[in-house]
């Protein structure tokens, strides 16, 4: 099962029962497959939590045509890297120039060659990997090893819609180190890099669920997005942060806060509403956090904006 789930999973879409028959047996040795005889049952499927690594999708089906789902697909930030090849009767060089500038990779003519469907499948993926690797790169701050700012600003995004759809609440907890510039002053930029890493590690092992998001917003910043969390769960979380590292035990003698290192947290907890930005939740927690420095340092602070 492992092995499947590493060489991808694949979504046939296709109203036709021997179609499908035909692919998922040539498929399903290599491939985890999934199936879907309608457009609408398509759509749901690749915006689940569990979407497919690409789509071989059918033109001619009842309610929403290929060309429809494709469309739709391409314009959902959720779905819109996932690639599509049709396979279909409708041949011509005009239906395959339309398919393709709909956002499809590829056009298969039916009647459909297996050989030529398991090639096409397997050199889509490999580029598909290949694009994800890269951008997964593009995503990681290059001193912690955790998700930078413009992976913080994709997910937020992406949960922000999600939390309205579920209608769940989305906690934000914003981190900032406690008199930070006087420890890179003193100890050195090395010292400061090192206690960076060792603190955005410290972070990341407080998570409990693989959602659960860890990210260097910037400088000395960190956030921790908690999807379907409320705000008991979002202070719970970051006074288990504050403690795990204090219990580092970092020593900072120039701290007015005290002779180790030290956090202050703001938590916010909100629902989407209809027409709410997501900077609301980061300007809302970031409130949070302001108060936690107004106060004293060292302590966890919600907003009550």
């Amino acid at each position: 099962m492992n092995e499947l789930i590493k060489a991808g999973s694949v979504l046939i879409v296709d109203d036709a029962p021997v179609n499908i028959r035909m692919l998922a047996s040539a498929l399903k040795d290599t491939y985890r497959v999934r199936v879907a005889n309608s457009g609408l049952k398509a759509l749901t499927i690749a915006s689940s939590q569990d979407p497919p690594d690409i789509i071989l999708l059918d033109v001619k089906m009842p309610e929403i045509d290929g060309y429809e789902v494709c469309r739709r697909l391409k314009q959902n930030p959720e779905t819109m890297q996932i690639p599509i090849i049709f396979v279909t009767a409708r041949g011509t060089s005009q239906d395959e120039a339309f398919g393709l500038n709909l956002g499809a990779v590829d056009y298969i003519s039916k009647p459909f060659s297996i050989p030529v469907v398991k090639a096409r499948v397997r050199a889509h993926l490999q580029l598909k990997r290949h694009r994800d690797k890269l951008e997964s790169l593009a995503m990681i701050d290059g001193l912690t090893g955790i998700a930078n700012r413009r992976s913080f600003d994709h997910t937020i995004e992406r949960e922000w819609r999600r939390a309205q759809r579920t209608d769940t609440p989305l906690s934000l907890i914003m981190i900032d180190i406690d008199e930070f510039k006087r420890y890179n002053d003193n100890y050195g930029h090395g010292a400061g890099d090192e206690c960076l890493r060792l603190i955005a590690h410290t972070i990341e092992s407080a998570m409990r669920r693989s959602g659960d998001f860890v990210g260097r917003y910037g400088g000395e910043e960190f956030v921790v997005l908690l999807p379907e969390c409320d705000l008991e769960g979002a202070l719970e979380m970051a006074e288990t942060i504050r403690l795990k590292i204090k219990d580092l035990n970092i020593p900072h003698a120039f701290s007015k806060v005290a002779g180790h290192i030290t956090v202050s947290l703001g938590c916010k907890s909100m629902k989407n509403e209809s027409g709410t930005p997501s900077t609301e939740l980061i300007h809302k927690a970031d409130q949070g956090l302001y108060q936690a420095k107004k106060q004293g340092r060292d302590r966890v602070v919600a907003s009550d904006m």
